[in-house]
């Protein structure tokens, strides 16, 4: 991460997709038409991140210790790296810029297939300061994003959007190369990149778990994936404008990201809720010689990296939301304990011509410690019954869901309601928020 810093206006939530559930149980007038899940996100192996930072420690202590813009531990980092991605099939581009008198390279992997119109982009800093290997800074988000896109091949995932990530040089120096690469793409292609997910220092040894509040959808994308881990999380402050986000962000293309902390002090507060060290900071080897391989908080990193390919997954190979207007009611509704009665969240659509379609899409994130008690309907105008959710899913922790509904008998105005009841004891929970799509 870069020394510069800027702070970013207050960002509106929305909530976003974290999978697709297929439902079929019936309705008194019509039933839920069934939509097929998307690709399931993988579980990243920490070993096999662990030994991407390995490497590149390694590469460090043969060139000097260090892995910074201008120096052969960068370029031999960019060699490692580039050699995984073509041996798993990806078409890698080598760009280069100048910066303090010296070549610096930006490496570019492309996923074949996609949408070539809609690329969704994520990438990291590899290059570290002179003082050091960088493992935390940043040879956890680099390898993180390495590990993912060799997922991705593993997978032979097959995105709805064309994949690209990227490797950027100098960014320790001011940014340099992810500035270089969006200032020299045309504006076709800029137009092109539907989001940009960046990853810098997400192993801090007593980390916390924050979260770029840029781009709404993206943000809650993250806050969706920790939220199934029953983990809070903040909004990033401390980065802003500090990493290769911003020139994407300043070029109008929607970011987000993942941060772990870096020499901001962890609160007593912040503590409670992540463990670790309040009183210290989050890296205290940050832009240090002794950010080394020793410098890594396990959990930290195979949480997050696990997130990189959540992100990677749902907002890049998930099926497509329908176009249509869309109406979202975010006011929290308290699910009261078993046996009370069931509790309902009101959505008013207008201006909607005609009938609701086949395809109404209804997105739903609940809250709740035993999902399994829930049963979940979708109430239109004229009271029609579609049952979204029944007690399915055992224990696991929140409903989070998307579903298709066919409602092509109701007319889309009125008033709609997602109904919900906890039909068993000793769990609680609320209604966050939903959002209904035409």
């Amino acid at each position: 991460m870069s020394l510069s810093v800027s702070r970013r206006l207050a960002a509106v939530t929305a909530l976003a997709v974290a999978g697709l559930f297929a439902s079929a149980a019936p309705a008194a007038l019509a039933a839920p038409t069934a939509v097929a899940a998307a690709p399931t996100p993988p579980d990243i192996p920490l070993a096999n991140v662990k030994a991407h930072l390995s490497q590149l420690s390694t590469i460090a202590a043969n060139n000097g210790g260090n892995r910074a813009h201008g120096r052969a531990g960068y370029k031999a980092s960019v060699d490692y790296v580039k050699a995984k991605l073509d041996a798993a099939g990806f078409t890698t581009t080598l760009q280069t810029f100048t910066s303090s008198g010296a070549t610096g390279y930006n490496l570019i992997a492309d996923w074949p297939g996609g949408d070539p119109n809609s690329v969704l982009m994520a990438g990291s800093h590899l290059d570290s300061v002179t003082s050091g290997a960088g493992i935390n800074d940043n040879g956890s988000g680099s390898a993180a994003v390495l590990e993912t896109a060799l997922a991705v091949s593993r997978a032979g995932l097959q995105p709805t959007k064309h994949l690209r990530f990227g490797w950027w040089g100098a960014e320790e120096l001011g940014l340099i190369g992810s500035k270089y690469y969006v200032n020299n793409l045309p504006a076709a292609e800029k137009a092109k990149i539907s989001g940009y997910l960046n990853f810098d220092m997400i192993g801090s040894p007593n980390p916390g778990y924050f979260v770029y509040d840029d781009d709404p959808t993206i943000e809650q994308t993250f806050k969706n994936y920790y939220a199934g881990l029953g983990i809070p999380t903040e909004i990033e402050t401390e980065g802003d404008g500090r990493s290769d986000h911003a020139p994407f962000k300043s070029a109008g293309i929607p970011v987000g990201g993942l941060f772990s902390g870096a020499d901001y002090t962890k609160t007593a507060a912040q503590a409670q809720k992540w463990g670790g060290t309040s009183g210290q900071s989050f890296d205290r080897c940050y832009h240090s010689s002794c950010d080394n391989t020793a410098n890594i908080n396990d959990t930290a990193l195979d949480r997050n990296a696990d997130a990189v390919a959540y992100a990677i997954w749902n907002l890049g190979a998930a099926t497509p939301v329908p176009p249509g207007p869309s109406f979202e009611n975010t006011t929290d509704v308290t699910i009261p304990d078993s046996p009370a009665a069931a509790v309902t969240s009101p959505i008013t659509v207008s201006g909607v011509t005609g009938n609701a379609p086949a395809t109404t899409k209804v997105d739903v994130n609940i809250v709740h410690t035993y999902r399994g008690d829930l049963v979940v309907d979708l109430l239109a105008p004229d009271g029609t019954v579609y049952n979204l959710h029944n007690r399915s899913g055992g224990s696991a922790d929140n409903l989070v869901q998307s579903y298709t509904v066919n409602a092509s008998s109701e007319v889309a105005n009125g008033v709609w309601k997602l109904r919900v009841k906890d039909s068993a004891a000793q769990d609680v929970g609320y209604i966050n928020s939903w959002k209904i799509t035409f």
